[in-house]
């Protein structure tokens, strides 16, 4: 009896000791638009495809970047509709932590939460694991910037650059071959904005992408269309 006797069962090890649903939601996530994050000596950026399947789709009413406290932001890779839970979720648990110590949560602690809930998903019956990965920017409690990967087993890991979702080989291979220690804010706006051309599909416009940023001594920004555009002007 092979691996695929335990493919749809949540909560039962194959003979080789995967999850395999957990390996199909990664499946989803390396399907999904391409997303990707730097983390600079003074900020964060988090960048992302969000090219729309038709023309007629409002491409202003799509968000994929979503803040959740005034320093921290999500970005995603998979199934859409899951990701708006995670985020849900978490400006919850974000929104409980500022009234019980009266300050913003720390981005390590706020990815912590989330990955528990995601790592919930992959130990019960009747429920399946979420169909994203999650790209985590913000400031830690000293207030140096942070950068994480969340995945759908639950795994979190802190990156000083990575990307996901569809051609994230080659992205990360890029990234390797970009990212230094030295690299500042702008730079890294620059780097992610080359990257992205790297693997875009037809016209990387100011509309069909999404940018945001969060600042050592700042908060959380999503940049809007005409910022990008001058960014994507200066890259040409």
């Amino acid at each position: 009896m092979g691996d695929s006797a335990y493919s749809f069962s949540l909560t039962t090890f194959s003979r080789t000791g995967k999850l395999l649903q957990i390996e199909y939601a990664l499946n989803a996530v390396a399907n999904g638009k391409t997303a990707l994050g730097i983390c600079a000596v003074d900020g964060v950026v988090l960048a992302t495809d969000k090219k729309m399947p038709s023309a007629l789709v409002e491409s202003e009413q799509v968000h994929k970047i979503e803040e959740i406290t005034p320093t921290t932001g999500f970005c995603y890779a998979g199934v859409g509709p899951d990701y708006r839970v995670l985020v849900k979720r978490a400006r919850k648990q974000a929104q409980s932590y500022t009234r019980v110590y009266g300050e913003t949560q720390p981005v390590g602690q706020l990815v912590k939460q989330t990955a528990g809930t995601m790592q919930e998903y992959t130990q019960r019956g009747g429920v399946r694991p979420f169909g994203i990965s999650l790209l985590v920017a913000g400031l830690q409690g000293d207030g140096t910037p942070g950068l994480y990967q969340v995945d759908p087993s639950g795994a979190y890991f802190g990156w000083k650059a990575t990307a996901i979702g569809k051609n994230y080989v080659s992205a990360k291979n890029f990234l390797e071959k970009r990212w230094n220690e030295d690299m500042e804010l702008e730079d890294a706006i620059h780097t992610a904005l080359l990257t992205l051309r790297e693997g875009f599909e037809g016209e990387m416009t100011a509309h069909n992408i999404q940018v945001a940023t969060v600042r050592k001594d700042g908060k959380f920004v999503v940049l809007t269309p005409q910022q990008i555009q001058d960014y994507l002007d200066e890259a040409n």
